[in-house]
Formats: structure tokens, C-alpha cells, sequence
């Protein structure tokens, strides 16, 4: 066959047929008459040969050799061409990511484009203070990209830098919380405390609520905590038990009995507080210590039934217990006092 007829075939151009005879990868067997390229079956064998390997990456140079050197192994080779096209792809996602990240950012202008790549480029740089710089110095009116605060959040190892995310980030309101409400669910558990850690910060946000309460049924107790906290802080019903449970267990057991008192202001959820809080005071397998916690979280409650439940404790047959209870019993009879002097 003439090249012509080759190239049809094949699907390789003329002018590729002559750049592998140069390079003697496909030698046509034979010529015509006139000098022409002539191409026998076994010569189209080999360019087909050579296509293959092409379309998994090879060099000319690679197949050259692996179609000519009869001890050449493709084993270590083609090992090479994974790592190289794994590389490849991670490189391909990072430049993907930063071009949604900008398009996301609806620039006006390539000096918007330019603000954003710096700010990739600082939120990148192997500084903590100059990572931690590039947020807190953004100029006054110059959006950030949320979704390029998201990804450096749930990235972010220094703890001060990892602040400074956070805070830039709630100032994004609800388009920081879309940017992390799919990290909250990763199966990565460090990224879900990172995102839910953040997304806390934006509690007032009517998406974040609804991404916290998800987390109330974690697998991980960290992040049900840092869900749980926030929502209570928010007055959010459905963290009660888990801010219960902080309080038996001792963990952040301050700041659950506070946001306990916050939801108590509602008379509903205060009779449920209560309920639960007199429930595992009286369970067989509560100690003294964490009997403790509970009647200190009891002190921060709304309404009457704390006080007359401090009362009955004050007669607990634990010394320590019925101390305790006695004395947070007054501070709460003093409390109620100054409520009813003031005029």
C-alpha cells in the first residue's frame, strides 16, 4: 500500500507516516518504481503497534524501544506512566479548582482576576504569618472568594491562621457555609471538624442551622460537640441532648451548662432541661463528680424547678453532693431576691 492508502486506513497522517520512517520507528518494507513508500501488512501491523502504545503515554523514544528491544519488561515503565499521570491529574484538579475559585469570584476585570491568584498565591505560602497576613490585611470592600477561604480552612494547620479563616469567612455569610456544607459531611473526620468548626462561627446563618443539626448525629463526638454548642448558643432545641451528655461526661461541660441556660429562656425547652438534668442526677451510675457538673448546669438554668430541685439535693445522703447543692441553692435564693427588689 502507498502512504496515501495508509493514512486512510490507519488514521495517521501522511506526515506522521514520514516522521516515523526518519526516526526508523515504521520503515516502509519496500518502494515502487517511482521512489514511492510502500507499505506491506506486517509495516501497518507495527503502525497500529505504535498507535497503541502512543495512547498510553509512551514517547516515540519509549516505543522505539519496546517494540525493538526483545528483553525490554513494560512492568517498570508503565509503573513510571501511573505516577506520571497521577501527577499529572492532581496538578490538572488544582488548576481546575483555582479557575472555579476565580470564576466563582465573578471578576469584572483581570485586576480582579490578579487580587484573587495573589491571594492563592500568599494563602499557599509556606508562612504562617504571611498565610495569616493575606487574610487579615484583605482591603476594606474587596471581596474574598469563599470557596477559596473554604479550602484553606479545611487545609489549615496553625491554629492562628486557621482563626483568621474562620473569621474572614463568617463575613461571607451564606456563601461560606455552601462552600463548606459538602466538607462537613467528608468522610475525612479532621475536615469535618474543620468545617463544622467553621461553619459554627456562622451560626446566625439559617444554612449553617441546618448543616449544625446534621452533625448532632456524627459519628465523631468532637464535631456533635461543636455543633451542639453553637446550636445552643442559637437557641436551637435539637442540641439538648448532646449539651446533656457534654455535662455527664465532663467534656466542655462549662460551656454546655451556658448553652443550656440559653435555651432554657423558653419555658418549653426549659421544663425539657430540667427533666433531664434530674433524670441523670438520679441514675445509679452517676458519681459524685458528675453529679456536681449537673447541679452546677442546673445554676444556669431558667425558671423555679432548679431552685426546688438544689433544695432536695441539699439532703442528699453525699455530703458532698448535699454541699454543693445547699450552696449553689443560695446563690440561686439570692439571685431570685434581687430580682424581686428591683424596682
Amino acid at each position: 500500500m502507498l502512504i496515501g492508502e495508509v493514512a486512510r486506513r490507519s488514521g495517521v497522517s501522511a506526515r506522521m507516516l514520514r516522521h516515523y520512517d526518519a526516526l526508523g520507528l515504521v520503515r516502509p518494507t519496500g518502494r515502487t518504481v517511482g521512489g514511492y513508500r510502500e507499505y506491506s501488512a506486517d509495516d501497518v501491523r507495527r503502525i497500529f503497534h505504535v498507535e497503541s502504545l502512543r495512547s498510553l503515554g509512551l514517547s516515540l523514544k519509549q516505543i522505539g524501544r519496546a517494540l525493538e528491544d526483545p528483553a525490554f519488561t513494560p512492568s517498570a515503565l508503565v509503573g513510571d506512566l501511573i505516577q506520571w499521570t497521577e501527577d499529572r491529574l492532581a496538578r490538572e484538579r488544582e488548576l481546575l479548582e483555582r479557575l472555579r475559585v476565580i470564576n466563582a469570584s465573578a471578576p469584572t476585570g483581570w485586576q480582579d482576576v490578579l487580587r484573587v491568584v495573589e491571594l492563592m498565591r500568599e494563602l499557599d505560602s509556606t508562612s504562617a504569618a504571611r498565610r495569616q497576613q493575606a487574610v487579615l490585611t484583605r482591603p476594606e470592600g474587596v471581596p474574598v472568594p469563599a470557596e477559596l477561604l473554604a479550602g484553606a480552612v479545611l487545609t489549615e494547620s496553625d491554629p492562628h491562621v486557621a482563626g483568621a479563616l474562620r473569621w474572614a469567612l463568617a463575613r461571607t455569610g451564606d456563601d461560606g457555609v455552601t462552600a463548606l456544607a459538602a466538607a462537613a459531611c467528608s468522610e475525612d473526620v479532621d475536615i469535618r471538624r474543620r468545617a463544622v468548626l467553621a461553619i459554627a462561627g456562622m451560626a446566625e446563618v439559617p444554612g449553617a442551622i441546618r448543616v449544625l443539626t446534621d452533625r448532632l448525629e456524627d459519628p465523631d463526638a468532637l464535631v456533635r460537640r461543636q455543633a451542639a454548642l453553637a446550636l445552643g448558643g442559637h437557641g436551637v432545641p435539637a442540641a439538648v441532648p448532646t449539651l446533656v451528655r457534654m455535662v455527664v461526661e465532663g467534656t466542655n461541660d462549662v460551656d454546655a451548662a451556658e448553652a443550656l441556660g440559653t435555651l432554657s429562656r423558653d419555658p418549653t425547652s426549659a421544663t425539657r432541661i430540667t427533666g433531664l438534668l434530674a433524670e441523670q442526677l438520679a441514675a445509679p451510675t452517676a458519681d459524685s463528680a458528675t453529679r456536681i457538673r449537673l447541679i452546677q448546669a442546673l445554676v444556669e438554668l431558667e425558671g423555679t424547678t432548679p431552685l426546688e430541685i438544689l433544695r432536695q439535693l441539699a439532703r442528699d445522703e453525699d455530703r458532698t453532693v448535699a454541699l454543693v447543692a445547699s450552696a449553689l441553692a443560695g446563690v440561686l435564693e439570692e439571685r431570685a431576691g434581687e430580682v424581686l427588689d428591683d424596682p
